[in-house]
């Protein structure tokens, strides 16, 4: 029997090698080597996460471990740029690649890096400009505002570097080369994880060491994407390639990036309801939601994984009209996704008070915490299915339908939910306003799902001579 390793670490393959592979390969063995190195490298995200929660919690100030939680907006923005760069890029160049057009696909990947530099060093300026009213927007009380201060300008330096490895990482993907982008994840997490108890403790930075480690092993992790992506070869690299987009350029760039880019949106301004809201009832509330949200977010980045994993495969097949194929592995992300996060659940459920004391050993803060993390141990597994709906949508170019899905669960859903409930219920208005958004956002996913499905049968009998 191989082993795991053989199964994910690919051979060198030429661009029509690869091409044959996504064209050729079973479905399940495909996206298993596929998704297992981007759950793994997210997970181990996620990890690096909360270990730089965790240390921030051990300076024994619930307003600094707050302030990580305030920081996510920020972080959202760079990442959001990112997303839609590398989501509209990453697609376009994905259907080249299945139709053979190397050059073009070229053309995408290094227009694509250009841009994020660009806009990455755009949005540290501004950020600099306007630093309290954006850590106001994440949700900063006075109390707080010193420490997010403090964390969201150093933050911002990194930006370019941030975005600029966001968008390779998401691009090696697309290319069908994840476990490269893996080994260059799990390289800047493990820097990161090393230099951050560092540079808070024996160097004495406080929580400007928390964020100054996260921007060197960002810069790191940059380099070392840059550098496997030219090793890959399925693409290449270098200034000649860039483009100032035309307008049908920027529409197929818009096609794939205007949903991710809503979506990262909604999901700061997610963060940012859910703070306000959770702000009267003090900092502990606050900084039980960052917890909260970082050890959820273990779930749904396996959840991620396994998109990450579909969505090459959709987008190789679109270029080549392999519809058969993308409806299989469609249904095999939504069964991959709702099997391993339900497996989370019942963890995070069980042992939901220790995991939040790991965090913060804060009575008020494990109180508010764990009811919150158990209620939405519940209703994520359901999630899967609109996140892969969701990912079909935007890598088949439907951008609008793709966009309203993204945005019910992080706000068109979660907004009204979050402005009405705590009104009614109090502080359990905030700790049930993610599962009900959760339930309402699956059963909006059905219908479209269904019409989705229809629609690749449609086409398959149409290209049939």
């Amino acid at each position: 029997m191989k082993s795991l390793v053989s199964l994910i670490a690919p051979k060198e393959q030429t661009p029509e090698e690869k091409r044959h592979e996504m064209l050729e390969r079973p479905i399940a063995p495909l996206m298993f080597s596929l998704a297992i190195p981007s759950i793994f490298a997210n997970v181990v995200t996620t990890l690096y996460n909360l270990a730089d929660a965790f240390f921030v919690g051990q300076m024994g100030s619930t307003s600094a471990s707050a302030a990580v939680g305030v920081s996510i907006v920020t972080s959202v923005i760079i990442q959001s740029m990112a997303f839609y760069l590398a989501q509209g890029t990453g697609i376009q160049m994905s259907r080249c690649l299945g139709a053979g057009d190397t050059e073009r696909a070229s053309e995408f990947v290094n227009t694509g890096i250009a841009g994020t530099v660009v806009l990455g060093t755009l949005i540290a300026v501004i950020g600099h400009l306007f630093l309290d009213q954006l850590c106001y927007l994440g949700g900063a009380t006075p109390t707080i505002l010193p420490y997010a201060r403090t964390y969201i300008s150093i933050l911002l330096l990194g930006a370019p570097f941030i975005g600029s490895g966001f968008l390779m990482n998401m691009q090696l993907r697309f290319q069908g080369e994840s476990f490269y982008s893996m080994l260059c994840m799990v390289a800047g997490a493990l820097l990161n994880t090393i230099l951050t108890p560092l540079f808070i403790f024996p160097l004495g930075l406080g929580i400007a060491g928390s964020a100054l480690a996260t921007v060197l092993s960002e810069a790191v992790s940059f380099f070392l994407l840059l550098f496997e992506m030219k090793k890959a070869g399925i693409t290449k690299l270098g200034l000649r390639y860039v483009r100032v987009p035309d307008l049908t350029m920027l529409r197929e760039i818009n096609n794939g990036g205007v949903p991710s880019f809503v979506r990262q949106i909604m999901f700061g301004v997610a963060t940012s309801l859910l703070n306000n809201a959770a702000a009267p009832f003090g900092d502990a509330a606050i900084a039980s939601i960052a917890v909260v949200q970082r050890i959820t977010s273990v779930a749904n980045f396996f959840q991620i994984g396994v998109g990450q994993g579909f969505q090459p495969i959709t987008g190789y097949n679109l270029g080549a009209k392999r519809y058969d194929r993308i409806r299989e592995a469609f249904f095999t992300a939504v069964k991959a996704s709702f099997v391993s996060v339900a497996a989370i659940g019942v963890i995070t459920f069980v042992f939901a008070p220790q995991l939040i004391a790991l965090f913060r050993d804060d009575p008020d803060v494990v109180a508010f915490g764990t009811l919150t993390l158990r209620l939405q141990s519940i209703t994520m597994p359901f999630t899967g299915l609109a996140m892969a709906t969701n990912f079909l949508l935007q890598t088949s170019g439907k951008m609008w339908r793709a966009t309203f899905m993204g945005a019910c669960r992080l706000g068109l859903v979660l907004g009204p939910v979050v402005l009405v409930l705590p009104r009614l219920l109090g502080m359990l208005g905030v700790q049930i306003a993610q599962p009900v958004t959760d339930i309402i956002t699956t059963l909006i996913a059905i219908p479209m799902a269904v019409g989705m499905m229809r629609e690749l049968v449609a086409a398959e009998n149409a290209s049939r001579p």
